[in-house]
């Protein structure tokens, strides 16, 4: 970890309320990169909704499929690794359902 973040880190410490305690401790919580790369993923989820306003002889079957097939083999992994990590295993849902959802209009 990098000095710049633990510094980061270690001045938010006394600022988290207690009652957010519990989730900023976690493993997979705030302090760790378990939480950090969901929360960038998101934009890819982001960008599949946005093409939902794009006329599906526009969209690419390969991208679509590569996300639904991504989506859900990361979103099995999320649920077998220690510590489960319930908000990786949300947004692969999601990148996951939204390829479906593209390649059901690509298809239609």
């Amino acid at each position: 970890m990098s000095a710049l973040y633990r510094l980061i880190i270690t001045r938010l410490d006394p600022l988290v309320p207690s009652r957010y305690q519990t989730f900023w401790n976690h493993p997979a919580g705030p302090k760790t990169v378990h939480f950090w790369a969901p929360t960038v993923k998101w934009a890819l989820v982001i960008a599949g909704l946005a093409d939902m306003a794009r006329p599906p002889e526009k969209l690419s079957v390969r991208q679509s499929g590569a996300l639904a097939a991504t989506g859900c083999i990361w979103a099995r992994y999320c649920l077998v690794i220690i510590p489960k990590n319930y908000y990786l295993f949300s947004v692969n849902m999601f990148l996951g359902t939204t390829g479906f959802i593209q390649l059901t209009r690509i298809y239609l």
